[in-house]
């Protein structure tokens, strides 16, 4: 029973992941264009991880580390 169960689980899986390699409608709302959406998006992690580097490098960032702490009573 449990192998019938797997198998019947591993076939929902597969079935969908099989179409999905051959988009149908390319006019369809759901059809994505991942080169471009992959593209833009390291371009994008790209800047804001250049962005983070200045400010953190710029000295605008008063980080107090040295500060300590006293009990409080």
């Amino acid at each position: 029973m449990q192998r019938v169960t797997v198998g019947i689980l591993l076939l929902m899986a597969v079935l969908p992941a099989l179409e999905a390699n051959d988009p149908a409608d390319k006019d369809s709302p759901f059809y994505y264009d991942w080169h471009s959406l992959r593209v833009g998006g390291l371009i994008c992690a790209g800047i804001l991880c250049a962005v983070g580097i200045i400010v953190l490098l710029s000295g605008k960032c008063k980080c107090k580390f040295s500060q300590k702490h006293t009990p409080s009573q």
